[in-house]
This record gives C-alpha cells, sequence and structure tokens, in this order.
C-alpha cells in the first residue's frame, strides 16, 4: 500500500472517539436501542441503507431523527401513504408563469438522510422512484438527471404487523438495502426509564452535532484500510453459498425449504459490515465474530423461502444460525 494512503494512528484514535461520543449523544433521547444505532452507523458510514422492521411505538422513527441532529447532515423525512406519487418524493416540473418557462422543484429525496417511513405503504410507482435514488444515488426529472448529494443514505421503517393497505417490497428493492434489522421490544428496566422520562410533559431532548461531512468520509476511508484476511473472505463466500445450496454444506432438512440464496450484494454487505465492526471496536483488522455479527442483519431479507417452510414454521434465522453453526472456517 502506497505510503500516502495511509493515516497517522490518532487519527483513527479520533474518529473511533467520536463514534463512541455518537452513541452517549443518541442515547440522551433513545434509551436501549444501542444495537440499532450501532446499525444505522454501520450503514452510514459504509454508504448502505437500512431497513428497520418492527411493531408501532419502538422508537424507530425518534432514533433516526435524533441521530440526525448529532450529524451536520441534511435530514428529510418522507411519510410513505398509499397516495403518495413518485413527484412527491423526488420533485417536478413547474411552470413559472412570470418568466413563462418550466422551473424544476426537487423533492425531499434530495438530502443526506432520507426517512422513508412505513415504506412499504406507497405504490409501486414510488417504490421505483425510490430504488433509483438508492441505487444509482440520481434522481430524473424529466428529461434531466440530477445526481444527489453525498453522503446519501435511505433509512426505511416498516410494520410487519399490519398487511392491510400495504405494498410489500418486491425483492430486488430489497436487495438494495444493506441490513434488515428488527427492532424488538425493550428490556424492563430500560422501559421505565422510558416511562418515567416521556411522562415528564417538560422534557425536551437536546443533542449536539458531533460528525460532519468530512468526518464521515474520513471514516469510510478508515474502515476501508481495516484487514480482513483471504481465509475470512473466504469464509463469507462460504456462507453465502451455503444459503443458496445447503445441501452441499451438511444442512440437507433446509433444502427444502430454499426458493431462492442470497445474491452477490450480500457477500459485499458482509465484507464492509465486518470491518465497519472491527473499526467501530478499536481494530484494524476483521475477527470471525464480526462476520458472525452482522450475519443475520445482511442474510436475513435476502434469502426467499417457500410456502412449505411458512407451513412448516421454518424462519430465515433459523437457517442462518445453522448456516453459523455447520460452515467451517478453513
Amino acid at each position: 500500500m502506497p505510503s500516502s494512503d495511509l493515516v497517522p494512528p490518532m487519527q483513527a484514535a479520533d474518529y473511533q472517539q467520536k463514534i463512541k461520543q455518537v452513541f452517549a449523544e443518541v442515547g440522551k433521547v433513545v434509551v436501549g436501542q444501542q444495537y440499532m444505532v450501532g446499525r444505522l452507523l454501520i450503514g452510514l458510514c459504509t454508504g448502505g441503507h437500512i431497513l428497520l422492521e418492527g411493531v408501532p411505538g419502538l422508537a424507530k422513527t425518534l432514533t433516526i431523527s435524533t441521530l440526525s441532529k448529532v450529524l451536520h447532515l441534511h435530514f428529510q423525512r418522507v411519510q410513505f401513504t398509499p397516495d403518495l406519487l413518485p413527484s412527491d418524493l423526488v420533485g417536478t416540473m413547474i411552470y413559472n408563469q412570470n418568466q413563462s418557462v418550466f422551473e424544476v422543484k426537487k423533492g425531499p429525496i434530495f438530502a443526506n438522510l432520507v426517512l422513508a417511513d412505513e415504506v412499504n405503504r406507497s405504490p409501486a410507482k414510488v417504490q421505483s422512484a425510490l430504488l433509483e435514488a438508492m441505487q444509482e444515488k440520481q434522481v430524473t426529472i424529466g428529461e434531466t438527471t440530477y445526481p444527489l448529494d453525498l453522503p446519501f443514505l435511505v433509512l426505511a421503517t416498516q410494520n410487519p404487523v399490519e398487511q392491510e393497505g400495504t405494498y410489500p417490497l418486491p425483492e430486488a428493492q430489497v436487495d438494495r438495502f444493506m441490513m434488515k434489522v428488527h427492532v424488538d421490544y425493550l428490556k424492563k428496566a430500560d422501559e421505565l426509564e422510558v416511562m418515567r422520562r416521556m411522562a415528564n410533559m417538560s422534557y425536551v431532548g437536546e443533542v449536539n452535532p458531533i460528525l460532519t461531512k468530512e468526518d464521515i468520509f474520513g471514516i469510510r476511508s478508515m474502515i476501508n484500510q481495516v484487514q480482513i484476511s483471504e481465509t475470512l473472505e473466504k469464509y463469507i463466500i462460504e456462507l453465502v453459498f451455503a444459503t443458496r445450496k445447503p445441501a452441499d454444506y451438511d444442512l440437507a432438512e433446509f433444502a427444502q425449504y430454499v426458493q431462492f440464496g442470497v445474491s452477490p450484494r450480500a457477500s459485499i454487505a458482509l465484507h464492509r459490515a465486518a470491518k465497519a465492526v472491527a473499526f467501530f471496536d478499536d481494530r484494524d483488522y476483521v475477527l470471525p465474530e464480526d462476520i458472525k455479527d452482522v450475519a443475520g442483519d445482511v442474510l436475513n431479507h435476502r434469502i426467499l423461502l417457500n410456502y412449505e417452510a411458512e407451513a412448516d414454521g421454518i424462519r430465515t434465522q433459523d437457517l442462518i444460525e445453522a448456516i453459523l453453526r455447520k460452515v467451517p472456517i478453513s
């Protein structure tokens, strides 16, 4: 590696300290959701979009909006509804009567952090408009294509309980999300703290900005330099192939349930996310535990099980856990 690419160790330590400060600042408002905050930061620092799934009231929206205040980034929230139009998201052409010309009015997608709240409540046309922005980092209005300001990150939420009036995301779009994070209920002590804090009607949660755009790009550079051995790279590939052909990995009991395994995007996401976990843990090298730590969130939404699996109560998480137990690190 050229010497010009090397970063002084103190600079890496400074960034790692700032990441810890981000957790502390978000914790001033959001209680007991450090796991979710960590996953959002992994997405932010590796350029991956995050899909949060959980029942209402678990502070998904609050966590994202609080995180946006800790970052010096342009934030927009879009409430997805069945009557939402693509132009409501990306923008449209409006006619200027004074100058007799059409002008572009940009939509809320032109931000660094976009919260797509209840993303599965919008119809396919809106979802496809979001898809172009997520994948290409650009938006087409009329006949002109506009690049989005970087960093650009979509943080989407969806409610797994209510299915009426929803439009399930197609597999191609779900695959664009680096991770799908299941947000669970809080522990008793955490919920007690939430109740006491929010029951106080004069409570105002204030946080201080910590990270700038330059910091985020600097952290990405640090993560890019984290070392991962060839053995662990091959281990990632084995995990990915095990989702496609379980029988080849002594998992014949799951073979009948798998309709499609994960795409090549999964191996890329695992590689990047494992590096981010190592960096957040103050290391410049990846351990097998880093890969296992993120495997569930990276793989769970990319595995497509058949109706037989649903009938027998087999979940994607069951398959992932079995793969992590069976696939060896050669």
